[in-house]
């Protein structure tokens, strides 16, 4: 049963981190090639901004949750490589724990502004707006999870002493 609960989450977090933004970089893509393609040699179309936007926004969000799991980002690392990796431990600590407080104090305006949108459509396609930012919802509450999840890491490693 546990299995099956693992599973199922791992789905669904490749699916919020992996699936959806493959799936709004395709359409990204191919609706931005449209847009070139009826612009330059037929009549514009309206829609295939607002659509390539809104897959952009959904991309970029959700894709660097991604880049998270993967410590993909880019880090500069001059001071951070030239300390003992104690003091290294307890660099990523303080600053995950800094990550988390500003990510945790944005939360709650940012879903309240994601509710108050719900009532605004886009101008063409007349996507719900709320629909349109609820990726930043969940970047900040994957973000929030990912960057707990090292300081517990990091805090174990502490206690084991495995940083000294």
């Amino acid at each position: 049963m546990i299995a099956k609960l693992r599973r199922l989450g791992k789905f669904l977090v490749d699916t919020v981190e992996v699936y959806i933004p493959f799936v709004a970089f395709v359409s990204l893509f191919l609706v931005f090639i449209l847009g070139i393609f009826f612009r330059y040699f037929l009549k514009p179309l309206t829609w295939t901004l607002e659509l390539s936007l809104i897959c952009f926004i959904w991309t970029a969000l959700l894709g660097g949750i991604y880049a998270k799991r993967d410590n993909s980002h880019v880090v500069f690392t001059l001071v951070y490589d030239a300390v003992k990796p104690l003091t290294q431990t307890w660099m990523r600590i303080v600053g995950n724990s800094l990550l988390v407080i500003a990510f945790s104090i944005g939360l709650v305006p940012s879903w309240k502004y994601v509710l108050f949108m719900g009532y605004k459509k886009s101008n063409v396609l007349k996507i719900p707006m709320d629909l349109v930012f609820l990726p930043f919802v969940i970047f900040l509450v994957f973000m929030i999870a990912r960057y707990l999840i090292d300081i517990v890491r990091d805090v174990q490693s502490l206690r084991k002493g495995e940083s000294v």
